[in-house]
C-alpha cells in the first residue's frame, strides 16, 4: 500500500503528511512510542481546542499506518511496574433516600453542582451506574459532572460531555460542511446522563434543571476546560420518554436518528431510534459552529 489520504479520530490526512510521518518515524528510531507521537503531534499542529496534543489519537494514527505497511514502530518499551493501589476509600452516603414528594415551589432554590472533587465524582459515578436505566461505566474526554441540589438535598445527577460525530438531522440543521464539523464539533455537548434519583417526585423539576443547564454550561465549560460550547444536543428514546421536559425548557426537538452507526470502520451496530433535542448556547451558536472557517449557512 502507498501512503494516500488518511481521515483519523475527526482530522485528514493528506498523502504528503502521511509521508512525512512515515519519514519521521525512520528518522528517530530511538524514540519511545509515546515521544514520538508526542514529537508528530507538534509538528502537525494536532492539538485539542485547549492545546493539548492528542497522543493517544496519533499513536492509533500509527498503528493504523504500521498494519497498513507504511512504517515500522519502535518496540514497545516495558512500562514500570506500578505501585500496588491503597483500598478505595467508603464514601458516606450523600443522598437521604427517604421520598421527596412537593412542588417545586416548596423546595428549597434548586441548584446544579459542579463536581471538582475526586470523592464526590466517584460517588456520583455509583450513583448514576446504580439508579440510570442505562447504567454508567465512567466518564472519558472532555465532561463535566453535576448534582442537583436543593438545599441540602441531592436530587438528581447531569453529565456533559462530548458530542456525537456524526447525526444527520443535526447537522443538516446546523447545516454546517464536514470540514465545519471537524473543526467544531468539540463546541457541541451531549447531554449525555440526566437522572432524576427515583425517590424524587417533583413536577416540572426536570426543565428546570434542564433550563439552568442551558443557562450556565457555557460559562461552566469555560472555566473548566477552557473553551467555550455553543450547543447542547440531547437523545431521548421515545419508547420510554416523550421529550416533554426537553420542550418545556425551551429545547427544539429536530427529528430522530437512524438507529444505525459505525461502531468501527466495516462494522455497524443498530439500535432504536432516538428523538434529537438540541439548545443552541446564545443567540448567535448556529451560526458560530458554521461561521469559524468562513462557511454560511443557508
Amino acid at each position: 500500500m502507498t501512503p494516500s489520504d488518511w481521515v483519523h479520530c475527526g482530522r485528514e490526512f493528506s498523502a504528503q503528511e502521511v509521508a512525512e510521518v512515515c519519514a519521521t518515524v525512520a528518522w528517530l528510531p530511538g524514540l519511545a512510542r509515546r515521544e514520538l507521537a508526542a514529537t508528530l503531534c507538534e509538528h502537525l499542529g494536532w492539538v485539542t481546542l485547549t492545546g493539548t496534543a492528542k497522543i493517544d489519537a496519533c499513536l492509533e494514527f500509527l498503528k493504523r499506518l504500521q498494519a497498513a505497511g507504511l512504517l515500522v514502530l519502535p518496540t514497545p518499551r516495558p512500562s514500570p511496574r506500578r505501585r500496588s493501589m491503597p483500598p478505595r476509600a467508603v464514601v458516606e452516603p450523600l443522598v437521604e433516600e427517604s421520598p421527596v414528594d412537593c412542588t417545586l415551589s416548596a423546595l428549597a432554590p434548586v441548584r446544579l453542582e459542579v463536581i471538582r472533587d475526586t470523592a464526590l465524582a466517584t460517588h456520583w459515578d455509583d450513583l448514576m451506574a446504580r439508579w440510570h436505566p442505562l447504567g454508567f461505566q465512567g466518564a472519558f474526554g472532555y465532561r463535566l459532572r453535576y448534582f442537583i441540589t436543593a438545599g441540602e438535598l441531592r436530587l438528581g445527577c447531569v453529565l456533559l460531555s462530548g458530542a456525537a460525530r456524526a447525526v444527520a438531522v443535526r447537522d443538516a440543521w446546523i447545516g454546517w460542511t464536514a470540514q465545519a464539523r471537524r473543526q467544531n464539533l468539540p463546541r457541541v455537548l451531549n447531554n449525555s446522563r440526566f437522572l432524576i434519583f427515583p425517590h424524587v417526585r417533583v413536577p416540572h423539576l426536570a426543565s428546570q434543571v434542564l433550563g439552568q443547564l442551558a443557562r450556565r454550561a457555557r460559562a461552566d465549560w469555560l472555566e473548566h476546560w477552557g473553551f467555550e460550547p455553543l450547543l447542547l444536543e440531547s437523545f431521548v428514546d421515545p419508547r420510554h420518554h416523550a421529550g416533554t421536559c426537553y420542550r418545556a425548557a425551551g429545547w427544539q426537538w429536530l427529528g430522530e436518528t437512524s438507529g444505525r452507526g459505525l461502531a468501527r470502520p466495516g462494522r455497524s451496530y443498530h439500535s432504536t431510534p432516538r428523538q434529537v433535542w438540541v439548545k443552541p448556547l446564545g443567540s448567535d451558536g448556529r451560526d458560530r459552529l458554521c461561521g469559524v472557517t468562513g462557511i454560511s449557512r443557508p
